[in-house]
């Protein structure tokens, strides 16, 4: 079984972003991110597929919305990351 596709939703110079990066790569994971620092056709779709974000990091996992870096790492101590990340 593939792994599900990471995306996370980033700009530039984002201490969040680079932590929530940090984790994913941390554990081998890896991920397609788009820089949204200009707006653009990828905050767009970043819209589309959470419409009520207005910060980042948005990440998802496959096509369920994780969040933000702070819900990214309370599943990574609540245990839950690693499931989320083999279904």
């Amino acid at each position: 079984m593939a792994e599900p596709r990471v995306t996370i939703y980033t700009k530039f110079g984002c201490g969040y972003c680079f932590r929530a990066k940090r984790l994913l790569e941390s554990k081998g994971i890896d991920y397609t991110e788009h820089d949204i620092t200009f707006g653009g056709a990828k905050r767009d779709e970043m819209l589309a597929r959470a419409p009520m974000a207005r910060t980042v990091p948005q990440i998802f996992i496959g096509e369920v919305h994780v969040g933000g870096s702070d819900d990214l790492a309370a599943l990574e101590r609540e245990g839950k990351l690693d499931a989320l990340l083999a279904a």
